[in-house]
């Protein structure tokens, strides 16, 4: 059963996922530090590019099934128009100060 992004154990990570999940670029953004960085399957992209082809041109949803380290570790069903459904890990490294998200990596589980 997944959990609810209000249930996560980080805020900063459960907003990001309800943003995913509402297809709301903006509230995505301002959850990111302005240098925030990410990898997928162990290799750095474009930040902006990729959560535009992976996320939100092609209706991402992240149906997060466990969470770890403090809700900054996730097991998440992601489901995009492009690959369709897979299981995926995802780790958020939070900004000194909290608040925001300055990387995350993603890469399937």
């Amino acid at each position: 059963m997944a959990i609810a992004p209000g249930k996560l154990s980080d805020p900063v990570v459960g907003a990001l996922v309800a943003a995913v999940n509402a297809h709301d670029k903006d509230a995505f953004l301002k959850l990111l530090t302005a240098d925030a960085t990410m990898s997928d399957d162990g290799s750095d992209r474009d930040l902006h590019e990729w959560i535009d082809r992976e996320i939100f041109d092609s209706s991402g949803h992240m149906d997060v099934q466990s969470e770890s380290d403090g809700g900054r570790a996730l097991v998440v069903n992601y489901r995009n128009d492009t690959w369709g459904e897979m299981r995926t890990a995802w780790r958020f490294t939070i900004a000194p100060g909290g608040g925001r998200i300055s990387r995350f990596e993603t890469g399937q589980a």
